[in-house]
C-alpha cells in the first residue's frame, strides 16, 4: 500500500515537474540565445517574485550579460517571452511595424476592473483610437492653457503650504509626499474641478490623495496585486484579485456620473478635464457612455498622481544633490519669470529650456517606466544585426528594458553621472530617440505626456524661485529602489531641506 502510494506521489511530481518544464526549450530548438537557469514554474522570474531584485535591475543584468546579441529569450515564468537588446528593433517594435506589436502586454480583467480596462493603456483596436481621439482633443495646446489656470492656482496652493510648515520650524520635506499632495490636489481641480483637500490635514481622510495611495502606497496587499497582474496574470485567473480597491471604484463611478450630469445641464465653462469631455460631446452630438469617461478619468487620475509626483520628487533630489544645477534652473526660472511679470503662463513654461534638459536627464536616470512589455498581434519576423532572426508568433510578449538602454555607456557617455547638459541644443540631436523613452514612442507614446510636462514644470518653477533645496541626510545614497513596484519608489524616501532664499 504504502508502495503504491509512494509510486502515485513519484507519478505525480513527475507529470508537475514536466507540465511546468515543458516550454522550456523553446529558444534553444529555435537557435535564439537565451537566459540560463529557468527554474520549474518559475522560468528566470524567482528572484523578482520573491523580492530578492527589482525587475529593473533583473533586466539590466540580462541586457548586460547579452550585449552581444540583438535579441535574447527568457521564460516569463511558464511562458517564452523576448527581450529585444538593440535600439533598431525596439523602432521596429514600437514604431516602424506597430501594427504587429500593437498592444501593452499587459491585461485587464474586466470583470474585476471594469474601470482600468477603459484606460488608452491597456485597450487595443478601434477602442484604443476612439480614446486616444478624445484624450488628444483634451491635451492639446489650447485646452493645456485652459488647464494650466486650474494648475497655477495649485501651486499657490503648495506654496502656502510650504511656508506654514516653515513658519512652524518644519524644514525637512519628504518629497514624494509633499509632490504627490500637489498631484493629487491638480487633479481634482484640472481634471474635475473640486478641491481635493490634500494640504488640508484635518481632511486627510477625504483627501483626492488618499484615492492614490490606496492604490500605488507601497503595501503587501498592493505588492501582490501588481505581482499577479503585471507578473503573473495566468494565476490571477484563479485569485481574481483585481487592481483598484472596491471603494475606489465606486468613487469614481459616484463622482463622475454626478459630475457629468451638473456640467450637462448647466453648461458653464470651466477649466477641466470633464468639461472639455462635455464640449467634445457637444461638438460631436454624441453623449459619451459613463462608463467609458469614468474609466478615462480613473485612467487621469492615476497618471496625473503617481507618475507626476514620482517624477516631481526625483527631479526635486537631483536638484538637491546638485546645488550648481539647481542654481542654473534657478536663473533661468526667474529670468523667464521676469518677461512675463513673474506670472508662470503656457508660453513662459516652454520658454524654460533648461528645465526641460533637467526633466529629460532625470527621466534618463530613474525613468517612470522601468521596463515596457509589448504583445505581438501579427506574426513578424525580428531580424538583428547580428543575423538572429526571430519569428515571433502572435501573442508572445517582447520586453524592453528602458532603464538599461538609458544607462548603456554604448549610448550615453558617463551613464551614471547625472548631466542636463547631455540634452542642450548642441548634443541632443546625437541621442538615438530608441535608447530614450521617457514616455513611450511611435503611435502608442503617452498622450498625457504635454499634461504631465506641464504640472510638473509649473510646481518646479514654483519651488526654484522662492526656495533653496538641500539634501538631508535621512536620504539613502546611493538610491535603491524597492522590489515588488512597478514604479521606481526608492528606499527611506527623499528627504530634503526648504529654505527661504
Amino acid at each position: 500500500m504504502i508502495v503504491v502510494l509512494v509510486s502515485l506521489i513519484l507519478g505525480a511530481l513527475i507529470t508537475l515537474y514536466f507540465y511546468l518544464t515543458r516550454n522550456y526549450k523553446y529558444w534553444q530548438k529555435r537557435g535564439i540565445p537565451c537566459v540560463d537557469g529557468a527554474l520549474p514554474g518559475f522560468g528566470n522570474m524567482l528572484p523578482v517574485i520573491c523580492m530578492k531584485t527589482h525587475i529593473a535591475d533583473f533586466c539590466c543584468k540580462i541586457y548586460k550579460d547579452n550585449k552581444s546579441h540583438s535579441m535574447v529569450g527568457i521564460y516569463d515564468f511558464t511562458t517564452p517571452a523576448l527581450m529585444v537588446i538593440e535600439p533598431a528593433l525596439v523602432k521596429v517594435i514600437l514604431q516602424t511595424h506597430f501594427s504587429s506589436f500593437a498592444e501593452n502586454a499587459i491585461h485587464i480583467d474586466k470583470e474585476l476592473d471594469s474601470l482600468l480596462s477603459y484606460s488608452p493603456f491597456v485597450l487595443s483596436g478601434e477602442k484604443w483610437l476612439n480614446s486616444r481621439k478624445q484624450l488628444t482633443y483634451a491635451f492639446s495646446s489650447m485646452h493645456l492653457k485652459l488647464l494650466l489656470e486650474s494648475v497655477k492656482k495649485m501651486c499657490t496652493t503648495t506654496e502656502n503650504y510650504i511656508d506654514r510648515k516653515l513658519s512652524n520650524k518644519e524644514t525637512e520635506f519628504e518629497l514624494k509626499s509633499l509632490f504627490s499632495k500637489y498631484s493629487a490636489q491638480v487633479v481634482a481641480a484640472a481634471g474635475f474641478g473640486i478641491d481635493g483637500y490634500c494640504f488640508d490635514d484635518d481632511k486627510k481622510d477625504v483627501s483626492f490623495r488618499k484615492v492614490g495611495q490606496a492604490i500605488f502606497k507601497p503595501s503587501k496587499r498592493n505588492t501582490i496585486m501588481f505581482a499577479l497582474i503585471f507578473l503573473i496574470p495566468s494565476l490571477n485567473k484563479i485569485f481574481k484579485a483585481s487592481l483598484i480597491p472596491k471603494c475606489v471604484d465606486n468613487f469614481f463611478r459616484t463622482l463622475v456620473a454626478e459630475l457629468m450630469e451638473q456640467r450637462r445641464k448647466d453648461e458653464i465653462p470651466r477649466n477641466d478635464f470633464l468639461h472639455l469631455m462635455t464640449e467634445l460631446e457637444q461638438a460631436e452630438g454624441d453623449k459619451f457612455d459613463n462608463e467609458i469617461l469614468m474609466g478615462q478619468a480613473m485612467s487621469y487620475v492615476l497618471d496625473g498622481y503617481e507618475t507626476s509626483s514620482s517624477i516631481m520628487s526625483f527631479i526635486g533630489f537631483y536638484l538637491a544633490r546638485y546645488p550648481k544645477i539647481q542654481e542654473k534652473l534657478r536663473e533661468e526660472v526667474v529670468s523667464v519669470l521676469n518677461k512675463y511679470d513673474g506670472e508662470i503662463t503656457y508660453e513662459s513654461l516652454r520658454e524654460m529650456i533648461y528645465m526641460d534638459q533637467v526633466f529629460n536627464e532625470t527621466m534618463r536616470s530613474i525613468p517612470r517606466g522601468l521596463l515596457m512589455k509589448k504583445r505581438c498581434t501579427e506574426e513578424f519576423e525580428l531580424k538583428g544585426s547580428d543575423g538572429i532572426v526571430c519569428r515571433v508568433p502572435p501573442g508572445m510578449e517582447i520586453m524592453i528594458p528602458v532603464q538599461a538602454l538609458n544607462k548603456d555607456p554604448q549610448y550615453w557617455e558617463n551613464p551614471e553621472e547625472y548631466d542636463p547638459e547631455r540634452f542642450n541644443s548642441d548634443r541632443k540631436h546625437n541621442i538615438d530617440r530608441f535608447t530614450f523613452l521617457p514616455f513611450g514612442e511611435g503611435p502608442r507614446i503617452c498622450v498625457g505626456m504635454r499634461m504631465a510636462q506641464l504640472q510638473i514644470k509649473a510646481g518646479l518653477a514654483m519651488i526654484v524661485k522662492k526656495y533653496k533645496l538641500e539634501l538631508s541626510p535621512k536620504t539613502q545614497i546611493p538610491l535603491k529602489l524597492m522590489p515588488g513596484n512597478i514604479l521606481p519608489i526608492p528606499k527611506g524616501g527623499l528627504w530634503v531641506y526648504f529654505q527661504h532664499l
